[in-house]
């Protein structure tokens, strides 16, 4: 089933920007753990507790989001609906406590992503031994894997440079990802969609300003302030910051298209056609046969509002769990929702 976007919300920037701050965000209930990192830097991982037993979704957020964004929300209070448990892992520096090393997170961590997958996988999946019971082999709970605008194409990168090795992700779904990084660069660079650029900079810059404390000499402060888009953004912090020549190298070695065809896990691209952070002719035609590239005329960034007004966020969340559990099979949506 496509999209049913409403009448009366009509236009990428509106889907983008209504659900994003006029829906209400469902209550979620959530545990915090702190990890250390490889690395040795933290991240904070937000947990729903569901029944033992019963699957579990991860969730990697987008720029500058959290457990506590909408879409974040959505999922995670569907997922607990369900009696299942959800994680929220934050990138570093988003979960309202600054990092300790000398990186912030970025649109290819498939590293990143490897490693919170791989700690979550096996403490899910882990069957506690008691001796009565050893000769016992219940089947194991399924893992899902979410990601949604980075966090989506991190997730993207990671699967298709994984390959057969991402298997122990049952299934997984990207949300409007930024598959062509310099496409959605270039997008974000004018017109009305400076909005966002600003939007982002505006959290963005000062957490880059507060490193500059820790580490004087990591980037330069003149060229951070004289940024005025992410491409200048991209050229002075995230590029070099994470083993990249400059903005061109990053957006192209980063971007999730060129690892479509490599993934070996069932996996939803769902992007919107009129998603102003990536438009629609810049969406990529080819992926492996594991790949369902559903890509409706309508939706926004990250936005998918249905119902009638005022509207709910719940249809993006039953699009990624029906297609978790049932991979390509038809999707009818559910009636009390719009």
């Amino acid at each position: 089933m496509k999209y049913p976007a409403p009448a009366w919300l009509p236009s990428g920037h509106l889907q983008t920007i209504y659900p994003a701050l006029c829906l209400r965000k469902p209550p979620v209930h959530y545990r915090r753990e702190r990890w250390d990192s490889p690395d040795g830097d933290f991240i904070d991982v937000d947990f729903v507790d569901g029944q033992p037993g019963q699957p579990m979704v991860v969730l990697f957020h987008g720029l500058e989001g959290s457990s506590d964004s909408h879409y974040a929300r959505a999922l995670m209070a569907a997922v607990a609906a369900r009696g299942w448990s959800g994680a929220v892992p934050h990138f570093r520096g988003c979960s309202g406590e600054p990092n300790r090393a000398p990186r912030f997170y970025h649109s290819g961590d498939a590293t990143e992503i490897n490693w919170i997958i791989r700690r979550l996988h096996a403490r899910h999946t882990a069957t506690p031994h008691h001796p009565s019971t050893a000769s016992v082999h219940p089947a194991r709970p399924a893992f899902y894997a979410a990601g949604v605008s980075l966090g989506g194409n991190a997730l993207l990168r990671w699967l298709g440079e994984s390959g057969q090795q991402a298997g122990l992700v049952d299934a997984a779904c990207a949300v409007s990802a930024p598959l062509d990084l310099a496409q959605g660069g270039a997008a974000l660079s004018s017109g009305f969609n400076m909005l966002y650029t600003r939007m982002f900079l505006q959290t963005l810059k000062p957490k880059c300003v507060a490193k500059l404390q820790q580490y004087p000499d990591l980037f330069d402060l003149r060229a951070l302030h004289a940024a005025r888009d992410l491409y200048d953004f991209d050229n002075v912090v995230t590029a070099p910051l994470h083993g990249y020549r400059n903005t061109e190298d990053y957006w192209h070695r980063a971007s999730a298209k060129h690892v479509l065809g490599e993934i070996r896990v069932p996996t939803l691209v769902l992007n919107a056609r009129n998603d102003p952070f990536l438009p629609g002719q810049h969406l990529p035609q080819q992926a492996a046969t594991c790949v369902q590239l559903e890509y409706p005329a309508q939706g926004g960034h990250v936005g998918f509002a249905a119902g009638r007004l005022p509207g709910s966020l719940h249809w993006l969340p039953q699009r990624l769990l029906h297609f978790m559990t049932q991979g390509a099979a038809p999707f009818t949506g559910l009636s009390q929702h719009g």
